[in-house]
């Protein structure tokens, strides 16, 4: 069976929050000296992912 995928559209803004929040997340981390592996993973999916335009018709 084929494993799902799923596909999250951010616009700039929204980019740029999760951004922060990762980078937070990743610094409280290295505080308690727990592994910050998957999160810098994220941290790199979202900022080597490129920026779609989507038109939404409601």
């Amino acid at each position: 069976m084929r494993e799902l995928k799923f596909y999250l559209y951010f616009d700039e803004i929204e980019k740029t929050i999760l951004l922060h929040s990762l980078v937070t997340l990743r610094n409280q981390l290295i505080e308690q000296g727990r592994y910050t592996d998957c999160v810098d993973e994220l941290i790199i999916k979202i900022t080597r992912s490129s920026v779609k335009k989507v038109k939404f018709i409601l």
